[in-house]
């Protein structure tokens, strides 16, 4: 392995261990390969969402760079690539021959975030975790290497329990951006308003 991948296996199980402790630690007893290769997915979806978030940037902004990424991403898949990081992430999905139409679906969920602050109904909410959770379970499985077809599924029904999960402990963080991901005519429907940040009579409110 070349000290460009090692660097950039290194950073992306800094990047997990510092912004997702239940990858990192979920993957710690995993077989060294196994273990680098979960790290380098949970990296490359970390810097596009922290893209989405930046702060001092408008929509536009936010999406020209998300382009940007996506396009220097690619071309690691293709060939030559100095970024650590990517190359690392290119490495895991050619050895793991990882459908690369996961990562168009991907990014795909992540362009609906410059555009949508809110979902009306369960069916919308599931139409944005396609794209950013159930096809995480769907990247991840190659490099878990499932002794079964029907693998599939379960590995998408995990990825959408810790996109559920991370919703519900996110509220505020998310109000701070300026979305809910709690659908409205469920919140309406139990006459919850999540910007009062406070517990309800009727439930959190």
């Amino acid at each position: 392995m070349s000290d460009l991948l090692r660097a950039g296996y290194r950073e992306c199980a800094r990047l997990t261990r510092r912004h997702g402790t239940t990858y990192y630690w979920g993957a710690a007893i995993l077989p060294r390969t196994q273990r680098r290769q979960v790290y380098t997915v949970y990296a490359l979806c970390r810097l596009a969402d922290d893209i989405i978030d930046v702060a001092d940037l408008d929509a536009v902004g936010r999406g020209r760079e998300l382009d940007r990424f996506q396009d220097r991403f690619n071309a690691a898949l293709n060939g030559p690539c100095d970024d650590p990081v990517l190359a690392a992430v290119a490495d895991t999905v050619i050895r793991r021959s990882i459908d690369r139409e996961c990562f168009d679906r991907f990014f795909g969920a992540m362009r609906m975030d410059l555009t949508r602050s809110s979902y009306r109904t369960w069916d919308d909410l599931c139409g944005y975790m396609e794209g950013s959770a159930a096809v995480i379970g769907e990247m991840m499985l190659p490099i878990l290497e499932p002794t079964s077809r029907r693998a599939r599924e379960p590995a998408r029904a995990l990825g959408l329990a810790f996109q559920l999960t991370n919703f519900l402990r996110d509220v505020g963080e998310d109000l701070d951006r300026g979305r809910i991901y709690l659908p409205q005519e469920d919140l309406e429907r139990f006459d919850a308003d999540p910007a009062e940040r406070r517990v309800t009579p009727d439930g959190v409110g």
